[in-house]
């Protein structure tokens, strides 16, 4: 049984869902307010873990615990933009186009006594080689808005993916496996 409220820091309807596939209902959606922008030279796992701990910090609940994600495309050292823009989504779908990239999020749980948890997972994911048409396609469908790396795997870009190796729920946005660890390890009980 739940030990204290669960207060999810984030706004994304996808982490919700993973979480409700476990059977955790968090109490409440409270999403973490802060400049995302990578720091001069940053790379993608360190990246990952200080954006995941700051929204944890951020997120003021008192007597909660408090889980907090962030997902990042990397090719490369590159970290690759949560598109916002056509263009951007372009430039993603291209770069990634016929080659390997790791998808990495890092979760952090803290709890209302002021410890603090985490796990990162990582994935490899092997593109196919794109065309202009299937760019195209795939922009004009929208599903790249606000997405790390300009895809969703869960929808249409799944046709795009050769290989993965790793956790599919972490590409997705949450690793299931390391979450239920983690409020394992708090004392939760998980299904």
């Amino acid at each position: 049984m739940p030990i204290g409220p669960l207060v999810l820091a984030s706004a994304s309807p996808r982490r919700l869902d993973l979480l409700a596939q476990i059977g955790i209902v968090p109490d409440r959606v409270c999403p973490a307010d802060l400049d995302e922008t990578s720091l001069r030279g940053e790379l993608p796992r360190p990246y990952a873990e200080r954006v995941a701990r700051a929204k944890a910090e951020s997120v003021a609940a008192e007597g909660a615990f408090v889980l907090a994600a962030d997902t990042v495309v990397a090719a490369g050292r590159r970290i690759l933009p949560k598109a916002e823009t056509e263009t951007q989504a372009r430039d993603c779908l291209a770069l990634l186009s016929g080659r390997r990239h790791v998808v990495m999020t890092a979760v952090v749980l803290r709890a209302p006594d002021g410890r603090r948890a985490g796990r990162l997972a990582e994935s490899v994911v092997t593109f196919s080689r794109l065309s202009a048409p299937q760019i195209d396609a795939y922009v004009a469908g929208g599903e790249w808005q606000g997405k790390a790396g300009g895809y969703a795997i869960q929808g249409l870009a799944a046709s795009f993916i050769r290989f993965l190796s790793g956790s599919y729920s972490n590409v997705v946005g949450l690793p299931l496996f390391e979450t239920a660890q983690l409020l394992r390890g708090f004392g939760w009980s998980v299904p």
